[in-house]
């Protein structure tokens, strides 16, 4: 079965007078994933979510949400979307209760229990339970930010974007907004810009890197974690691994595999080039040699900040 995407863009491109804001930008997001954005200030985060909303038009290239042309069908996608800005606005003498009903009116003409039956659902997914009937005047950006979350919940999208959701924050009001997000996973597609890559790393399946405009890199969180080289596994050894080095070494699926030797322990980095061979067969292959005690096994993994970093100033150096 292949890949469902909820959104794709083919060449997007977006141009501000002589400003190149966009530059060809070719997206795949899949259905039910959370997808991160990221890229420095100035990259097109932004200018990419007002292309997919229908807020503003692109100078070249196309773009879908649910196989919809985002200029064409942009009325029809609206309905089925959910959108939180990075500063969200409300009126403030209004409370929760009375912000949501606002809301679901622009959705929702049937009876008024339904709406009021989604209204508390969504007090109760965001935690504003306690603080349902008091004015917004005065609540945390958290609080805030919660608000906006469970106001860009209330038409059950099919997809929900939100543009810098923890941006401002302090931690706890990140927790709060995280964990959100996970509990919304398996209700809907999350697509989101950001800056906090620890973030990133904690709750996202797939992301993308924007740096000046250009689509520097696109993958599975994992992968981006295995870094520049590649997929590699990690292996700690004691006992004579040199038989098994070898007998690994000209497996044609290994790339390449660095041994560093401290005391009486060994350290493997097999890189590989086909992982779905190597997660059957390298840990099999080492327990094969009875002489060898294995301490440690497991998946090479950077920083996500390390492997941002290194690719926004490779492509800034090109």
């Amino acid at each position: 079965m292949s890949q469902e995407y909820v959104i794709q863009t083919s060449g997007l491109t977006k141009n501000y007078g002589e400003v190149l804001a966009l530059d060809s930008l070719d997206l795949v997001v899949p259905k039910n994933s959370i997808f991160a954005f990221l890229g420095p200030n100035g990259a097109g985060k932004t200018t990419t979510i007002k292309l997919l909303l229908g807020l503003t038009r692109p100078t070249s290239g196309t773009g879908s949400i649910f196989d919809l042309d985002i200029v064409q069908n942009n009325t029809a996608i609206r309905k089925r979307v959910g959108y939180l800005a990075q500063q969200p606005r409300f009126y403030k003498e209004l409370n929760v209760r009375e912000t949501l009903r606002f809301a679901a009116r622009f959705y929702y003409k049937g009876p008024k229990e339904m709406i009021e039956k989604r209204v508390d659902k969504l007090i109760k997914l965001v935690g504003l339970e306690d603080k349902a009937d008091r004015p917004i005047e005065g609540f945390s950006g958290g609080e805030m930010q919660r608000l906006g979350i469970a106001q860009a919940q209330i038409n059950y999208p099919d997809l929900l974007v939100l543009d810098e959701p923890a941006a401002g924050l302090d931690p706890q009001g990140r927790e709060e907004v995280l964990s959100i997000m996970e509990a919304l996973r398996a209700e809907t597609t999350i697509f989101y810009s950001t800056h906090i890559l620890d973030d990133v790393q904690r709750v996202s399946d797939m992301a993308a890197i924007l740096n000046k405009g250009k689509l520097i890199a696109q993958a599975p969180i994992e992968e981006l974690l295995a870094g520049p080289e590649g997929i590699a596994y990690v292996v700690t050894i004691e006992g004579d691994p040199s038989k098994s080095e070898s007998r690994i070494e000209k497996e044609s699926w290994v790339a390449s595999l660095t041994s560093e030797v401290k005391d009486e322990t060994t350290k493997w980095i097999v890189t590989v080039s086909d992982d779905s061979i190597a997660r059957k067969k390298l840990l099999r292959m080492i327990q094969e040699d009875a002489d060898l005690s294995i301490t440690s096994f497991g998946l090479k993994h950077y920083e996500l900040e390390d492997v941002f970093m290194r690719m926004v100033e490779d492509d800034s150096n090109e």
